[in-house]
């Protein structure tokens, strides 16, 4: 077995206690939806996650103790560092991208990318694997699963009946912005269990620009300040669209968030031991109630203007699959990845 130096332990934290605030109030809204939490158990009773993994699994290799230990022990490792009793299954699948993804609303798994494992440093690659485990302990696993499998019928029903996927389309897009404000949160997860918050803001650049030899960190660093200082409202409103139609936030985006969060010194107060554990998160204070609100206007404003409610939506659902799976392996895209 390979062996993999310790990672500091957080005995019982909460996630509620490093969760972006975004990440916070899109979760606590998009599950005010009318219908939705319905819809998340019923996936399950459909076997629709079944049919998911055997799209994403079909075509992987389960790691372990005999199989590539040194990733194993990596996830053994982040998920001991969170706290998460059950360590997520993990499988490598061909394609030389460094990406990871993570579902199941009842057995989480984790899906790794072969390119991650081949090309990326054991420290990024335990970053990518903390960020998975982050999903795990936040509780987004039940509502990406939902999500990959939205997306999935999304793509198969405009194929074939553009205008019957129409109701479909506004709980995609709520989704799809809740997807972006949850990366914020395992961000965090992942600068929390290497230690070292350049390691995952590294591992975006190499994300970004591919492992390249040579890169500088402090340089893609001011570059994302730059991103963010932009003044342009043309430039922005282009970033906007361009960004919306997105599973996750530009890594330029990520990496100031990571570092924004630093400099506030939560990120040394968790590191020190003084963090929230299961259990004791405090009731929602005005400010979380506002944002709150916001992102709950906001994803029924985006369900409704598609034409329909959220169980509406269910309907349409549970009879499009009542049939053959939600496409085809290879059109898993990039939903859900890290």
């Amino acid at each position: 077995m390979a062996t993999i130096e310790p990672a500091l332990k957080y005995p019982e934290i909460s996630a509620q206690g490093f969760a972006h605030p975004a990440d916070r109030a899109a979760t606590a809204a998009l599950h005010s939806l009318p219908g939705l939490d319905l819809l998340v158990k019923k996936i399950s009773e459909f076997a629709l996650e079944k049919r998911l993994r055997q799209l994403y699994l079909g075509n992987a290799v389960l790691l372990g103790e005999d199989q590539v230990p040194r990733a194993w022990a990596m996830q053994r490792q982040c998920a001991n560092a969170l706290d998460v009793a059950r360590v997520p299954k993990l499988y490598a699948t061909q394609d030389p991208q460094g990406n990871a993804m993570t579902f199941g609303t009842h057995e989480a798994v984790t899906v790794v990318r072969s390119g991650l494992v081949a090309s990326y440093s054991d420290d990024e690659l335990r970053a990518v694997l903390a960020h998975e485990m982050g999903h795990v302990l936040a509780d987004h696993v039940g509502l990406n699963t939902t999500f990959q499998i939205v997306r999935l019928i999304v793509r198969r029903v405009l194929r074939v009946q553009p205008l019957a996927g129409i109701p479909l389309m506004g709980l995609y897009y709520a989704l799809l912005e809740w997807s972006r404000c949850a990366e914020l949160t395992s961000d965090r997860a992942a600068a929390l269990v290497v230690a070292d918050p350049l390691v995952p803001c590294r591992t975006l650049m190499r994300m970004a620009g591919g492992p390249i030899e040579d890169m500088n960190l402090d340089a893609f660093i001011r570059q994302a300040t730059e991103y963010e200082g932009e003044d342009d409202p043309f430039a922005r409103w282009s970033r906007f669209f361009a960004e919306i139609g997105t599973t996750h936030p530009f890594p330029v985006r990520r990496v100031r968030e990571i570092i924004t969060w630093v400099a506030s010194g939560d990120y040394d107060r968790i590191r020190s031991g003084q963090y929230l554990r299961r259990g004791q998160e405090p009731p929602m204070n005005e400010e979380f109630n506002e944002a709150y609100r916001h992102y709950r206007r906001r994803f029924s404003g985006i369900v409704e203007r598609a034409g329909s409610g959220v169980q509406t939506v269910f309907n349409r659902v549970s009879s499009w699959l009542d049939g053959s799976p939600p496409g085809d392996a290879g059109e898993t895209g990039d939903g859900g990845e890290a």
